[in-house]
């Protein structure tokens, strides 16, 4: 039997787009020869629907949807994921299912037991856990049909079954397959394949895994969907970050493909571009935008982005703004120039010396007898802000918000001003890591000048300011941080690894303290295991320092 692994971006609710790039790769897994065709987790309507999956409107269309890819099911059986009704009364309304679809209809609904509550999940919000498994028939196979967490927790404390592929093993599958929605960290994809080759050992058969690509807001789906032969040996590895469809043969009780397994093998900054390229063009494509705006300083962050928006949009659709003040430097400005030059961007030069005076002058009698302070260091940042969003307003450009994760994280930034933006582009990108992304951008030649990756990076509010006048270096700072947000260390148990404790002090108060500007600032593409955001509540009026 030929099975095809169907890998698609889906867009949530545009059911029309969805059902259509669905029907289309069941008629080419058809015209291949496939007498089974799977795709991913939630597919259906798209994940994560978030509250979308209590709009009664949004669930019709879903079910519509379908009835409607069930017709297309003729001479092949069709597995996808949907949300579907629970009809027992009692628990949530829904179920998170893969259903089998098969001469025009379903024929088998399975209900997914593990539902993850831990970082951006939510699944207990909207689904009720199925409470019992069991293999189907499919095609005369015996098949353990398991839904992306089902395969992820062996006895954790959402299990209502145990060890589910344990169970399933029991009664002797043919195949494994899990479709999947399974988010992109830089850190992942490892772990998934190991996870993966564990449950072919215990289910001692082989594995069909089908994971959704492209990108809803802030998270990132990568795709890499695979199939592990019974000896737990990757024998397909599907794109990263992009769509694909591929056929692998049930042959005997192996699967075998003729397609020559992805061995590509990505550094952690490659992904993280890739990611965030996806992240962008998704987000724009999406939300029905085209053109980009951003300030661009001189520095790092800024050329960072505008170099990334440049290559997920293409730079007529990027606007690069030049905003020097009365602090700016010369090279400053001719670094951003050369970024323009080099990247091919639109740009405009917009001075706010003028600006910023006319707020001091204001402000003179209300401030008088108060020496200058951060405060006029943050109307220079808010000025620059207003001027950005007055053209975006006026345009219908999306803002970029060019902050990094470092920045976030210590309350490095002015609300209102230098943290203004509808998308976080690099917000889950530490200091030592755009660094790293700079010097990748630039692997075939400059694009990014080697001077704004060499200086030492300053935000230019004050005559001769650099970051290190307010923060440890970035590698010492990184590395806590790390600790603190990824490793979610106390700070004591960081102050053990070595670090010096008055910094590491310092670090944990500037990060507790800064969560109210993080509540503020916009969605950040999530490329990390620990992003700002979603994945990482905290309160914002408790006390605390731990």
């Amino acid at each position: 039997m030929k099975i095809a692994l169907a890998q698609l971006n889906y867009h949530i609710g545009n059911f029309e787009a969805n059902n259509a790039k669905i029907i289309q790769a069941i008629e080419q897994a058809k015209a291949a020869g496939a007498g089974l065709i799977v795709f991913a987790e939630l597919a259906i309507g798209g994940y994560p629907a978030k509250d979308l999956l209590r709009n009664s409107a949004f669930l019709k269309a879903c079910y519509a949807s379908i009835e409607e890819i069930a017709k297309h099911c003729m001479d092949i059986t069709c597995i996808i994921g949907a949300p579907v009704p629970n009809k027992d009364g009692e628990g949530k309304s829904l179920y998170n299912a893969a259903l089998v679809l098969e001469n025009g209809e379903v024929k088998q609904v399975v209900k997914k037991s593990l539902l993850p509550d831990y970082d951006v999940f939510d699944e207990y919000r909207y689904f009720e856990p199925s409470r019992s498994v069991s293999c189907i028939d499919v095609q005369g196979k015996t098949v353990a049909l398991t839904i992306c967490e089902d395969l992820w927790d062996d006895d954790g404390p959402n299990s209502y079954v145990g060890d589910i592929m344990q169970d399933l093993a029991k009664q002797h599958p043919d195949l494994i397959i899990n479709i999947a929605a399974s988010p992109f960290s830089y850190t992942h994809f490892e772990n998934r394949k190991n996870v993966l080759s564990r449950n072919v050992i215990k289910g001692n058969a082989p594995l069909i895994y089908v994971n959704q690509v492209g990108a809803q807001c802030d998270i990132i789906f990568d795709g890499r969907s695979l199939a592990l032969n019974r000896k737990a040996e990757s024998i397909l590895e599907m794109k990263s970050f992009e769509e694909d469809l591929q056929i692998v043969d049930f042959q005997g009780n192996d699967l075998v493909s003729e397609t020559k397994t992805d061995e590509k093998q990505y550094s952690e900054i490659a992904l993280i571009h890739d990611a965030i390229v996806l992240g962008l063009r998704d987000y724009f494509q999406k939300s029905g935008f085209k053109k980009a705006v951003l300030g661009l300083s001189g520095g790092l962050d800024s050329a960072l982005v505008a170099a990334l928006a440049c290559e997920a949009l293409g730079p007529e659709q990027v606007l690069s703004v030049l905003m020097p003040s009365i602090y700016s430097t010369d090279h400053s400005l001719k670094d951003a120039l050369d970024l323009v030059e080099n990247t091919g961007c639109q740009k405009l030069i917009l001075p706010i010396k003028d600006i910023a005076s006319a707020f001091d002058q204001t402000l003179a009698e209300a401030f008088q007898g108060l020496k200058p302070d951060t405060t006029e260091e943050n109307i220079q940042a808010r000025t620059r802000g207003t001027l950005l969003m007055a053209l975006s307003n006026k345009f219908g450009n999306i803002l970029l918000n060019t902050s990094n994760k470092s920045e976030a994280a210590v309350g490095y930034g002015t609300l209102y001003g230098d943290m203004a933006g509808s998308l976080s582009v690099i917000g889950d990108v530490y200091k030592t890591q755009a660094y790293q992304l700079a010097k990748y951008i630039n692997r075939d030649r400059e694009i990014i000048p080697m001077n704004t990756i060499v200086k030492p990076p300053s935000a230019e509010l004050r005559p001769g300011q650099k970051d290190s006048d307010s923060l440890p270096e970035y590698d010492i700072l990184d590395s806590i941080l790390f600790q603190l947000i990824e490793q979610e260390k106390p700070y004591t148990d960081v102050i053990a690894l070595g670090f010096d404790e008055a910094t590491v002090l310092r670090v944990n108060k500037l990060l507790n303290n800064a969560e109210f500007k993080r509540f503020q600032a916009p969605p950040i593409l999530r490329v990390s295991p620990k992003a700002f955001g979603p994945g990482r509540a905290m309160p914002l009026v408790a006390k605390f320092n731990f």
